[in-house]
């Protein structure tokens, strides 16, 4: 009995309350007694966002690596298959939002707490290249622990390859939403996360690059209240708004629909050139 409860139940770790995963789900995941926050799975935060019957999966047979040969990685990398139904800790597609075009990587903490492999950089990459090519607007979501340990140097390059590939996309006139879910950490905030053209987050995420007592052992000093959570980097400029899961669609549509504004502002004033 216990075991079919898990799959039926899901208690709150902050206020302990048990609920059907079918009330979860229509809250995406916001517990619907006190508020609290559960990671959000890469295929629940797509259907969220993309219109019905819109989605179209990019590199979806790619799995990890093993380049520096790491003891039992392989094995560990099986388990989380099975365990997520994930292949790897990033999901990238492209489709509609509210009508209009976009690319959506999502970085999934289920998966290695979404931590930045091989694979995971490369995924990120090509949907960057996706959206410049199509010069759709591109979202991601992240979601991290950091670079991925088991795959060493291999991890770490990732950071510059995705944060040129963002270069390009910019220089190419695109539109980057990066959206900061809990937690985005490590490599992942020091590149393509915190090189959005508007930065958005998710109520009391944790934002930041080491971990506070990291910092604290480091400086020898105690930290501010609510040092790298969401609310205290959007009062220091850091995240533009934070929005609301409940809201995170219309948000997006919001801000699509004013990008796509501004382009048409920029095609008629350059058709009105070449003409006078």
């Amino acid at each position: 009995m216990s075991s079919l409860q898990d799959k039926l139940f899901i208690s709150c770790p902050s206020c302990k309350r048990r609920q059907l995963i079918t009330r979860w789900q229509k809250t995406l995941y916001v517990c619907p007694v006190c508020g609290h926050y559960l990671p959000m799975g890469a295929a629940s935060r797509m259907k969220a966002v993309f219109d019905i019957g819109t989605i179209h999966e990019l590199d979806s047979n790619m799995s990890p690596a093993d380049p520096i040969e790491f003891e039992g990685y392989t094995d560990k990398v099986e388990r989380q298959q099975k365990k997520t139904g994930l292949k790897e800790a990033s999901v990238t597609a492209y489709g509609k939002i509210g009508g209009m075009n976009a690319v959506v990587a999502v970085l999934d903490s289920h998966f290695f707490m979404g931590s930045m492999s091989s694979v995971v950089g490369e995924k990120v990459t090509r949907a960057i290249e996706f959206a410049t090519k199509k010069k759709y607007p591109l979202i991601i979501f992240s979601a991290s622990g950091g670079a991925r340990m088991q795959e060493g140097i291999y991890s770490l390059m990732q950071m510059a390859k995705t944060s040129d590939a963002i270069e390009e996309f910019s220089r190419q006139g695109g539109l980057f939403i990066s959206y900061l879910t809990h937690p985005t950490t490590g490599g992942v905030t020091a590149s393509f996360a915190s090189l959005g053209d508007i930065t958005l987050a998710e109520p009391n995420a944790m934002i930041g690059f080491a971990g506070p007592r990291v910092i604290e052992q480091t400086i020898g000093k105690k930290l501010p209240k609510g040092f790298q959570r969401a609310e205290y980097l959007e009062s220091h400029g850091f995240v533009d708004k934070i929005v609301p899961r409940d809201e995170m669609r219309d948000t997006l549509i919001d801000l699509l629909k004013l990008h796509c504004q501004e382009k048409e502002k920029r095609g008629l004033s350059i058709i009105q050139g070449a003409l006078s």
